[in-house]
Parts: C-alpha cells; structure tokens; sequence
C-alpha cells in the first residue's frame, strides 16, 4: 500500500491521485476529518483574493460619502460579516455535514427546504456574476491589445471560466482545496504588482476633497459591504469546516475563516478607495465593468498577467460558490448526486452570464438589487442560524439531522414564521430605485415615519440589519426550550412535526 507524506494545506496525504468527491449531504466520518483550523485560510483567501475588491471603492464612494466614511463603512463591513462567517463555520467542526443540513437543527427536516432554496439562489446568483465579471474582465483586456474582444471573444472567455468553475465544483472539495492554494499564490503576487503600477494613479488632494455624507449614506454604504462579502457567504460557511477533526478549537476555527476571508478585501477596499477618489471617470466606468475599467489605468505589457489574476480571483470564488450552491439545491430537496447538482448549477450559471455578458446595459443597478434582495432572507436565516448555534451546548447529533421523526423535528412553525416576519420587515426597509422591478420594495419607510421611498433614510438599507436583529433575538427568546428539549434527546411537546 502506497503512503504520501501529509499536506500542509488540507492535511490529508501529500502526492495522492485527484478524485471525484463523492460526499453530498452525508455525514463525514470522523477517520476522513483531517487537518487544523489555519487549512481554513486557504479557500477563504483564495475566494476573496478577487481584483473584485478594488471595485467596492468605487461603490462604496457611489453612496455619496468621504474616503474615511468609506473605509470605515468598508472596514466595519467587511470584518463584521466575515465573523458572522466564523461564528457559523464552528457548526461545521461540531456536526459532520453542509452548512444548509445543519441548519436542519434550527429549521427542522423538511422546514429546512426554505432557507436551502433561499440559499441556492444566492449562490447561483453569485457564481453567475463572478463568471461574468471574468468574461467581460478578458474580452476588455483583448481589445485594449487589440486582439478582438467582441462576440467572439467573450464567447470564449464564457466557456474558458465556466469550464474551470463547473470542473471545480463538480470534482468537489479535494480538487477545490488545491485550486485555491495556487489561486492564492499566483493572485497575491500579481495583485500586489497591479497595485505597484498603478500608484502613480492615487492624488491625495482629491481622495481628500471628496464630500461626506449623511448618516443614512454612511449606513447604506455599511449594509453594501456586509451583504456583498460575508453576507454573501454565511449559507457556506461550514461547508469546509465540516472536514476538520470534532476536537480542533471553536476560537481557531473562527479566527481562521476571519482572517482569511478579510485580509485580501481589506487591502484592495483600501487602494480602490483611493483609487476611485482620485479620478471621478474611474469610478464612473466601474460601474459599467468593474473589472475591465481597471485596465485603464494599466501599461499594456501588463494587460494578459493582469487578466490571469483577474480571471483566477473570480473563479476562485464562483468554485466555492458552486460547490455550495450543489449542496444547497440537495438540501432543498432535489434527489440527485452532487456532482449533477453541480452541474445543473453550472448550466444556470452560464445562462445568466449570458445574459449580463450579452444583454444587459448596466451592471451596478441590477447587481446591487441582487445583492439586497436576497440578503434580507439571507440576513434572517444567519440570525436564527447564529442564535441557535450560541444555545447549543452539544455536537450535533448527525443521524436525526435526516430524520424527519428526530429531534430536530419536520416543519416546526417557529422558526419558519420568524423567517418570514423578519424578511417581511427587512423589505419594507430597502429600496432598489436603479432596478425597477424591485420597486415595490421599501413599503414600511413612510409607515414607520422614515420619510418613504425618496425620503433620507431610504438608501440606508435598514431592513438587512433589521432582520438579521429580529430573527437573532426572537430565536434566543423562543428558542431556547425547543434546544434543550433537543439536546435531552426527544422532541418538546407541540413540536409540530409533520409526517414526511
């Protein structure tokens, strides 16, 4: 029998043949369950290394506020929903399964099938939008070098970074772990050379004369940050700390995610503040391609390396988001391997990015719509995902996690009723006024005496925050007797289980 030296990234066997993952949502033995905490940092790094990151200066700076109200805004964002990251990344050391099966514990078996589609769409959602970011990225750079960049060349990039992304994604978390690491080397050496050549770039003077804002802009442009990072990424969480041993530490686990997932935003959130705010026509054109828009300002000689790091840094985090989008559509009830979940994910994928790539006049409007739509549910499952986790005393029992009849039970009401009470509240709080569809949103604001849809407080974005306080703090008050109950090893009276 042939042994391999253990890899410092994952800590299984250095120098063993790639497989096909086989797990979906079964349970991971406790002898497959390798490595430490700090293996975490690889694929949150390497999922957040994206030149994306410099793109969110110029957003946050769209919201009308200062370069320091920016990076407060972005810092405070960043870290904070990244922790929210952390916290739930420790539900994966103590049970053995997908982040979306050990909401089960809170949800219920067949209650669960809701925030599972919730979460589905978000992920879809943003592996469609990272593979798109990357064929635009490359057909700009093409046709700067005069190499084409029309039809054909986008089609191309398309089935460049779907191929990549879906062969990911579909060969699961060996082949993921792997790709990250080089992703993560190769992305941070060159990131670092786009930031050395385009430093000429940043003028104090003007970062510094850029006007603050209001509360409510500040607020708006806070709530940004936090849906379009860790936010985006909660309903994943625990899909790779699940892999690690039961024993590996609760603090490590969180300070690993954390900190990897942070490190790599927080730079680029600083240099594409300081770029944005030294030139208005950057900040304007990021808004129509927020990759490509960054070549502008680039020597040509360096135009093909910085489409690898561009292109590599958003695969890096459409793999992730595939392979959790596959679990996910499993856990909402789709009786299919995870390799064909992935693949179906994969072919949605491609449509979307079709038509962003193809169809659509705008990015930013329908981008941010997105983002604060589906982070108002997403918002309200991590409150009562958080909020349960911190009630819990135990490891999760994995066998009643795939019982309707267990402890956890089927479709208990509670849960599922603050879900809806939280994200009916979060909506009336929100607007999309550059997405019309969207406009029936923010039905609460004249209501609550907040100045309706055109007054001050309609671009703060309150109903995220809103409802992730709501859900946390009704699961902790109604909560708690339904965990106890569950971690004495039956069901509480009046359950509400349903037969499956």
């Amino acid at each position: 029998m042939t042994t391999y030296p253990q890899d410092p990234v994952d800590g299984r066997p250095a120098g063993r043949p790639i497989q096909l993952e086989t797990h979906g949502l079964d349970v991971i033995g406790d002898a497959e369950r390798k490595g430490t905490p700090r293996t975490l940092f690889w694929p949150w790094f390497g999922a957040n290394v994206s030149v994306l990151g410099l793109s969110y200066g110029a957003f946050a700076l769209g919201f009308g506020i200062s370069f320091w109200q920016a990076l407060a805004a972005g810092v405070l964002g960043i870290v904070v929903s990244f922790l929210l990251c952390g916290f739930i990344a420790v539900a994966g050391k103590r049970g053995s399964a997908p982040t979306m099966v050990l909401s089960r514990a809170a949800y219920g078996v067949r209650g669960n099938r809701l925030p599972s589609l919730i979460s589905w769409m978000l992920t879809v959602g943003w592996e469609t939008v990272l593979t798109a970011l990357a064929t635009l990225a490359t057909a700009t750079v093409f046709g700067r070098l005069g190499w084409g960049g029309g039809t054909g060349t986008k089609v191309l990039a398309l089935v460049v970074v779907a191929a990549l992304t879906v062969v990911g994604g579909v060969m699961g978390f060996d082949v993921i772990m792997r790709l990250q690491t080089a992703i993560t080397v190769i992305t941070g050496v060159l990131t670092v050379v786009y930031v050395a050549l385009v430093a000429g770039h940043i003028h104090w003077a003007a970062v510094s004369a850029v006007p603050a804002g209001s509360p409510q802009e500040f607020i708006g442009a806070l709530v940004f940050m936090m849906t379009g990072f860790g936010l985006g990424w909660v309903n994943a969480a625990a899909d790779y700390s699940r892999y690690l041993p039961r024993s590996s530490a609760g603090r490590a686990v969180i300070g690993w995610t954390t900190f990897g997932a942070c490190v790599a935003p927080l730079l680029l959130l600083v240099f594409g503040l300081l770029l944005a705010g030294s030139s208005q026509s950057l900040s304007k054109a990021v808004a129509a391609d927020p990759i490509g828009a960054l070549t502008t300002i680039l020597p040509t000689w360096f135009l093909v390396p910085f489409a690898v790091v561009a292109v590599l840094g958003l695969v890096g985090g459409a793999v992730l988001d595939i392979y959790s989008s596959g679990l996910a559509l499993l856990s909402a009830g789709l009786p299919v391997p995870r390799y064909l979940a992935a693949l179906l994910d994969g072919a949605l994928m491609i449509a979307g990015s079709v038509y962003i790539v193809f169809f659509a006049d705008d990015f930013l409007a329908p981008f941010t719509g997105f983002l604060t739509t589906l982070g108002v549910p997403i918002a309200a499952w991590c409150g009562i995902m958080l909020a349960d986790l911190a009630l819990r005393r135990r490891d999760y029992d994995d066998g009643d996690l795939y019982r309707p009849h267990g402890r956890y039970g089927d479709i208990p009401p509670a849960p599922l009723l603050l879900t809806l009470a939280a994200t009916a509240l979060g909506w009336g709080l929100v607007t999309n006024t550059s997405a019309s569809w969207l406009s029936w949103q923010g039905y609460l604001l004249g209501p609550l005496g907040l100045g309706g849809k055109s007054g001050a407080w309609a671009s703060a974005n309150l109903g995220v925050l809103a409802a992730l306080a709501l859900a946390f703090l009704g699961t902790l008050l109604l909560g708690r007797r339904r965990v106890r109950a569950q971690e004495d090893g039956a069901p509480p009276p009046g359950e509400g289980m349903l037969p499956a």
